[in-house]
């Protein structure tokens, strides 16, 4: 598996911050996001939460399939 923590420990930049908006906006998988940007699962959470950026499907109910 790749390393994924090429940038534990080091601020995010703007532009690391926009790609993460961009991946979320396209539904990517945090593992797959997490490969992209070179930070952990629990780091791309924590900041898309920090930035109020939603990484669940926007077309899938929080509940599960209720029908």
């Amino acid at each position: 598996m790749a390393d994924t923590s090429s940038n534990s420990g080091r601020e995010w930049t703007d532009d690391q911050v926009q790609e993460l908006r961009e991946l979320a906006e396209g539904n990517t998988p945090v593992g797959v996001m997490s490969m992209k940007l070179g930070r952990s699962e629990d780091a791309i959470r924590s900041k898309a939460q920090s930035e109020a950026i939603s990484l669940e499907p926007p077309n899938r109910s929080p509940y599960g399939d209720m029908g």
